[in-house]
């Protein structure tokens, strides 16, 4: 056996866990705001964060994300709506959910 393909088909298995996977884990992280139920309450901002993260820092899909990793793009969401009233005075132009 192969070192390096014992490697690969623990990561495989492992992304299909970040993924959401199902079960037990998969519920809990749907009832904490993570996969497909978290990506549908996105608002356009979020989906253009997801947008910057999958394709030009190539961090993969961004279709099914884990609760943890929703949280992190919200936040990155809120800080660029404080930087634009900031900077401009009003609200972003795209109302948070």
């Amino acid at each position: 056996m192969n070192f390096l393909s014992g490697n690969k088909n623990q990561n495989e298995s492992q992304g299909t866990k970040k993924e959401g996977g199902g079960g037990l884990m998969g519920k809990v992280n749907e009832t904490l705001g993570g996969g497909q139920a978290g990506e549908k309450k996105e608002d356009p901002l979020d989906k253009g964060v997801d947008f910057v993260q999958q394709h030009v820092m190539g961090q993969g899909p961004q279709n099914n994300e884990e609760a943890a990793e929703q949280a992190k793009d919200e936040t990155i969401s809120d800080s660029i709506r404080k930087g634009y009233k900031g900077a401009t005075g009003s609200d972003f132009p795209v109302a948070d959910k």
